[in-house]
């Protein structure tokens, strides 16, 4: 079936830090970013969400509005970046941000997950959710969207971008029948 991730709306943080674990409450636009958002998605079945507040709030919001339950799974959390989690990115050594760059997949100057690690965990979330009967809403962060849209295994593969409250829903390749 197909699955619907939803990016959480603007967290309350200001721009340029690095967050990623951190568990942040959302912005003072939140209403608006939530009403907009549900109003722009599919009919769904379900909802699940990231363990993270800022995911929490807007699953909540959605799933009162279109009364379904919401259930959390902590393979949908973001990534953790261990050291670097609510630091700015300027602050950040330029050594250990060259050194994620040359391994991109695997390098963790930051003690925390690899782009690998979080992949790893993104894919098997979502084919559990392709391999039930309905249609889920997964509300979620941009490391995991790019996680599951990534093809490829360079940098390049996750360049996808997904605003604050954007969807994208991901249409499972149909198995046929071969004679």
């Amino acid at each position: 079936m197909p699955v619907t991730l939803l990016r959480h709306t603007t967290p309350a943080i200001a721009a340029g830090v690095c967050y990623g674990i951190s568990d942040l409450d959302v912005a003072d636009t939140f209403k608006d970013e939530a009403q907009l958002a549900l109003e722009n998605l599919p009919p769904i079945d379900r909802v699940v969400s990231s363990p993270l507040l800022r995911c929490q709030r807007l699953a909540n919001h959605i799933a009162a509005a279109r009364q379904l339950p919401v259930s959390t799974d902590p393979r949908l959390r973001e990534m953790d970046f261990g050291t670097w989690e609510r630091r700015a990115w300027i602050d950040i050594p330029r050594a250990e941000l060259d050194l994620w760059a040359t391994d991109f997949l695997h390098a963790r100057p930051h003690g925390g997950e690899s782009v690998a690690m979080l992949t790893a965990r993104t894919r098997e979330a979502i084919a559990d959710f392709e391999d039930a009967q309905d249609h889920a809403l997964i509300v979620t962060h941009a490391g995991v969207i790019k996680a599951a849209l990534a093809v490829g295994d360079t940098a390049a593969a996750y360049a996808a971008t997904i605003s604050f409250g954007g969807f994208v829903t991901l249409i499972p390749p149909i198995e046929r029948n071969q004679a």
